[in-house]
């Protein structure tokens, strides 16, 4: 669909990267935000608490992550990440083990059966469970697709928290084998970091280059409704002001699955939604962990992700939805009682601590709601979603929302 103006409602990453294709191709397009800000929930901010900046959550990308590395490329910031680890050191908070999983080794049997060899206790008829994900049923659960055992706890259950922001008994297998699959296939597994913050690798150097490219960007614009026509979208509402869109004008809304069942009439979303707990402690000198990674996994106790950029380190606890209730005094003392330890320091005093409590920081990414996730073309020509909760075939990470906006955008022409 060629000619007129894209409106581009929401400035998260699906919303960049959709911005981003669009600009490349020469379309005309405005970019239109609710906040003051962009990346949505991925960004950085100054603390006050803390007096220092920080990430709203820790996101760890893979080598393999292909789209994301291409945005960073395209907007010149691939040189802001940095290699976290030389691959995934795990910690046991309850026994003190310690083990790293090599997943990015040259072979493809050697990928298959990197966990099995590496993981303490994992035994050799384990390596059935690979086999049974990749031919898991639309309804299985990792759980039920896996099998419990030294390996499930040691490797698949900390790895489906951090891709799928769920339990294994909860999560989608189907989810998790669209992972496994692409680190399988170009054996590219290494962790990496944005080196200084989210919004200096993802947010900044994205706004920079859309304004050097000529495209309008409005913050505080939060779409109140859209009016529909026969098959098309006429009319764009932002609070006083109703924008009439001409005959080939398009738009793509880059909104959260709530946000955007209230815009477009009759959209099946993904209805339950997962948090995250993130957990930031400022050390009064740079922290070190183990062999100088800049992050661990941690099993055997509530801590999930341990980040440590300089003197700023940072805690995930994912699928937190029983966490919400806890006063933020709490939660830091709990946590900090157990990564204390991890980087060799002492429990007390306890660092300054801020708390961020995600309720919905993603979609439920479980079978019931992978049912429900929408495709990127609706029924109307002009309106295509985006979001990492819409139908991209992987889970509700920055490579799935980065995708999500330049299909989106691709559906328009771009």
């Amino acid at each position: 669909m060629g000619g007129g103006t894209v409106h581009v409602v929401g400035a998260g990453l699906a919303g960049l990267a959709a911005a981003l294709s669009l600009s490349r191709s020469g379309r005309r397009l405005v970019l239109h935000e609710a906040a003051g800000h962009a990346g949505g929930r991925c960004r950085s901010y100054l603390d006050t608490q803390l007096g220092c900046r920080i990430d709203n959550g820790n996101h760890l990308l893979l080598s393999a992550n292909r789209a994301a590395i291409d945005y960073l490329d395209e907007i010149g910031a691939r040189g802001t990440l940095q290699c976290a680890a030389a691959a995934f050191p795990f910690h046991d908070l309850a026994s003190g083990t310690r083990w790293t999983v090599r997943p990015a080794e040259p072979r493809l049997w050697q990928r298959l059966t990197a966990p099995i060899r590496q993981v303490p206790g994992a035994r050799a008829v384990d390596a059935l469970g690979v086999l049974r994900l990749a031919m898991a049923r639309r309804h299985s659960t990792v759980m039920e697709a896996l099998g419990a055992g030294a390996l499930m706890e040691r490797f698949w259950r900390p790895l489906t928290v951090a891709v799928l922001n769920a339990e294994p008994e909860v999560a989608s297998a189907r989810l998790l084998r669209s992972v496994m699959r692409e680190v399988l296939a170009t054996g590219e597994a290494v962790p990496l970091t944005a080196r200084e913050g989210l919004s200096e690798s993802f947010v900044d150097p994205a706004l920079e280059t859309l304004g050097q490219r000529g495209v309008s960007i409005g913050f505080g614009r939060r779409l109140r409704s859209m009016q529909f026509g026969a098959d098309r979208v006429t009319a764009l509402i932002f609070g006083e002001e109703t924008m009439e869109l001409g005959p080939a004008d398009s738009v793509i809304l880059a909104v959260p699955p709530q946000n955007a069942t209230a815009l477009v009439p009759g959209l099946t979303v993904p209805e339950a939604s997962s948090a995250i707990v993130n957990a930031h402690f400022r050390l009064d000198r740079p922290g070190r962990l183990p062999n100088g990674a800049g992050l661990i996994g941690l099993t055997g106790g509530l801590s999930h992700w341990l980040f440590l950029r300089g003197a700023i380190a940072s805690v995930t606890v994912s699928a937190a939805d029983a966490l919400l209730d806890h006063t933020g005094d709490d939660l830091a003392a709990r946590i900090w009682r157990e990564i204390a330890p991890v980087l060799g320091l002492p429990t007390e005093p306890q660092p300054p601590a801020r708390i961020v409590k995600e309720k919905r920081a993603t979609f439920r990414q479980d079978p019931a709601s992978l049912a429900r996730r929408p495709p990127a073309r609706t029924v109307w020509r002009n309106l295509t979603l985006a979001g990492d909760w819409t139908d991209t075939g992987l889970p509700a990470t920055l490579e799935g929302a980065i995708r999500s906006g330049r299909q989106a955008a691709a559906l328009l022409g771009a």
